[in-house]
């Protein structure tokens, strides 16, 4: 990525150069008399055959220089290919690709987020189902950018695209600051899918940090928070403080869903044009493969493809030397299918950390303070479960 960003301002130099040395030359008289503002033919010429360069690209057709548009001199013409030639010549066309999709003053604008196809409107409805809110936007073809709240998760990204397991997370191509806040710039995993069913699977039995929960402090705002949720839930003893801690307000949370039981909880999902929002309670097994159920459509071609992907991220997950020595906490796998295609892949790694010299985790023993287990294989293997369970039988 870094090679593209070069390549780009290198390209972007060579442009500005070539204009002003052609802003020297005869101006285009039409311009003048409608009152616009006078631009040189070449430079008119080198805007046109850019924006044609980066759609052809897109739609994967070979790139040439374009042909003349109106009248002019042979020598004039003649001059404007050969500013665009020497320019070709110093940068091949994905470093002018660079210059456009990767402008890194802002997201892409409609010629690079927009496809052309039978796909078209449907690949352009982008959601975000769950985390932040707008803490996701779209960058370019394929891309998007992810607002960092947690520095740590651009560093994870970086040691996993050098790790066995780079097949199974979304490929990572850089870190970089806009109007002051840090991002990193990921795979799009949505984009090869047409209005796709989605569905975020929040991993392991605890979903939060030791550090988050090492303040012993009961707190009054967590008290009333807990009685919101289920108003039997204090002790008699909180009842009397009216404060709870956060480990015992977490602790709470995760009861509430499938994560103690099972590993893992839906925390959202979309079908077919919409948005499910009735999962907070989703908890029984029962429960469980009916949502699954709904995920799948009733398609068991899907289904069994989705298992199949799902027991290759637990065996990639285990011969990983990356997830052998960290503890993957508040981490999602995400699943999709458009009923043709599927794909599942691991995400969200702002609470990753790197476990201390000395200490292994299993990823399914249970969970004690100081012993970095969080759950996710045993999770993982639970998830398997459901999806056979959801499989109708042969």
């Amino acid at each position: 990525m870094q090679i593209f960003i070069k390549a780009a301002e290198q390209y972007n130099k060579i442009v500005i150069e070539k204009i002003d040395k052609a802003g020297k030359t005869e101006k285009d008289p039409q311009r003048e008399l409608n009152g616009s503002k006078p631009v040189t033919r070449s430079e008119s010429f080198v805007k046109r055959w850019r924006r044609t360069a980066v759609t052809r690209c897109l739609k994967g057709e070979t790139i040439s220089t374009p042909r003349r548009r109106h009248s002019r001199s042979e020598d004039k013409y003649e001059s404007d290919v050969q500013m665009l030639g020497d320019s070709c010549d110093k940068l091949p066309i994905l470093h002018i690709l660079a210059l456009n999709a990767l402008d890194l003053s802002a997201p892409a604008s409609d010629i690079l987020v927009k496809e052309k196809g039978p796909c078209e409107a449907r690949r352009r409805i982008w959601i975000q189902l769950s985390g932040h809110p707008g803490s996701l936007t779209p960058a370019g073809p394929g891309t998007l950018w992810k607002r960092l709240h947690d520095c740590n998760e651009s560093e994870m990204y970086e040691k996993l695209m050098k790790d066995s397991a780079v097949g199974i997370v979304p490929k990572f191509y850089r870190k970089l600051e806009f109007k002051g806040e840090l991002f990193v710039e990921i795979r799009d995993l949505l984009y090869d899918f047409c209005d796709p069913y989605v569905l975020d699977i929040k991993m392991g039995t605890r979903t939060f940090l030791e550090s988050e929960v090492s303040n012993n402090v009961a707190r009054k705002d967590l008290y009333l928070k807990m009685k919101a949720l289920d108003p039997s839930a204090p002790t008699p003893e909180e009842e009397k403080e009216l404060a709870v801690t956060k480990l015992r307000y977490m602790t709470f949370r995760e009861e509430l869903s499938s994560t103690c039981e099972f590993g893992f909880r839906v925390e959202a999902m979309k079908l077919r044009g919409q948005p499910v929002s009735d999962l907070k309670k989703v908890r029984t097994k029962n429960e469980l493969t009916q949502t699954f159920d709904r995920f799948f459509n009733g398609n068991p071609k899907i289904r069994r493809k989705m298992l199949e992907r799902i027991l290759d991220i637990r065996r990639q997950f285990e011969n990983s030397s990356f997830f052998k020595s960290h503890e993957v906490v508040g981490s999602s796998i995400l699943m999709i299918h458009d009923e043709c295609k599927v794909g599942a892949w691991i995400i969200d790694f702002g609470k990753t950390r790197k476990l201390p010299d000395g200490v292994g985790v299993t990823h399914r023993n249970p969970w004690k303070p100081g012993n970095h287990e969080e759950g996710y294989l045993f999770g993982l293997d639970n998830l398997i479960d459901v999806v056979r369970s959801a499989c109708p039988k042969k």
